[in-house]
């Protein structure tokens, strides 16, 4: 019994002597872990920021913060491992050879966010942008290194894997797009007349801007008569709704 108690006594010191030894040590590197997780969160803030005040995407600011807190993450981490003593270059070669099998396990999700980096740092289309791509067409409201999300006219919420976009011909139409209508009429008919009063429907309505200005003409010839033409540019939010106005 007395061995017992003198066994589970030297337990209870070497316990003691643990906490005493390393207690401090352990509470220290916790602190560091806490103020660097925080600091790595401000500077990912910061960085977008003033990615931003740069005049840059906002896709491309996101991404720069994220590497700024990644790499603030991962500097904060070697430090309080290395107060604890442990050596990192095992954990290195652990990591790249986790990296290796996960890079061959997830080749498709990996190739849609280097084609979604390519988006971003090329920069084909911006946030604001109408652009039209696989037969969908909408307003980019948001760009990750996943998808690209885009808001059609009536609303809808159209997402595309980064990986289909850049292997498609994108037409990008910036904050406006052209409407082109094609207007037959016969031979019989007053050509000149006819252009007059498309132009007239055109500078009546409000939201045909007058810059770049509209251009009417005969645009094609057909055995029975002429096709007159109409080109102009409307807000790409309302590209239908314009349009159909203007037919009517």
């Amino acid at each position: 019994m007395d061995e017992q108690i003198q066994t589970f006594q030297k337990l209870i010191d070497a316990g003691i002597g643990l906490v005493v030894t390393y207690g401090m040590q352990a509470l220290g590197a916790l602190v560091l872990l806490l103020i660097g997780l925080k600091i790595a969160s401000w500077a990912g803030i910061k960085t977008s920021a003033l990615a931003v005040r740069r005049n840059i995407d906002p896709p491309l600011a996101q991404f720069l913060g994220n590497i700024a807190r990644f790499a603030t993450v991962g500097l904060v981490v070697v430090i309080t491992l290395g107060n604890f003593g442990v050596s990192i270059a095992p954990l290195i070669a652990l990591a790249s050879a986790s990296a290796f099998g996960a890079t061959m396990a997830l080749q498709g999700p990996l190739s849609n966010y280097g084609a979604g980096l390519s988006i971003i740092l090329g920069r084909p289309f911006t946030i604001g942008d109408a652009i039209t791509v696989k037969n969908v067409s909408g307003i980019v409201e948001n760009v990750t290194l996943a998808n690209t999300t885009l808001r059609g006219e009536d609303g809808e919420l159209v997402t595309v894997p980064n990986k289909g976009i850049v292997d498609e011909i994108i037409t990008s139409f910036g904050k406006k797009r052209i409407v082109e209508l094609t207007i037959p009429i016969s031979f019989s008919a007053d050509a000149e007349r006819a252009v007059a009063a498309l132009q007239g429907v055109l500078a009546e309505n409000p939201n045909v801007p007058r810059t770049p200005p509209a251009q009417v003409g005969v645009h094609d010839f057909t055995p029975t008569g002429v096709v007159l033409g109409v080109r102009f540019w409307v807000p790409a939010v309302s590209y239908f709704h314009i349009r159909y106005a203007i037919n009517a």
